[in-house]
């Protein structure tokens, strides 16, 4: 084979990993999203279940048992994953709600 013919050979080859390298980018960032919204939910639970003053009754600003996304607010980890763990969207988390978010978020 001539170099003549190996130029457009190496070319095309560049091009196909370059191709082929995409997809796996793209699965790499969205695994970095979970990651991220998995750490959030664990931070929002650090912060719900440890003594520095947000307890779910303390974010529970009206005493009803479930927490609205305006009182969401008052938690910032708790507040960025509001809409993901509200699983019935009614606008209100629920305790149960809450842990069924935070136990599929460890996995």
């Amino acid at each position: 084979m001539t170099l003549r013919n190996r130029t457009p050979l190496f070319a095309l080859m560049a091009v196909v990993g370059s191709v082929l390298a995409l997809p796996a980018m793209a699965q790499e960032a969205q695994q970095e999203q979970a990651a991220t919204r998995a750490q959030q939910a664990q931070d929002a639970a650090t912060e719900a279940s440890s003594g520095d003053g947000q307890s779910w009754a303390s974010v529970d600003a009206d005493g009803d048992g479930s927490i609205s996304k305006a009182e969401s607010q008052a938690n910032a980890g708790l507040a960025q994953v509001f809409d993901d763990a509200d699983a019935d969207k009614d606008g209100k988390l629920t305790p149960d709600e809450y842990r069924t978010y935070a136990a599929k978020q460890q996995k």
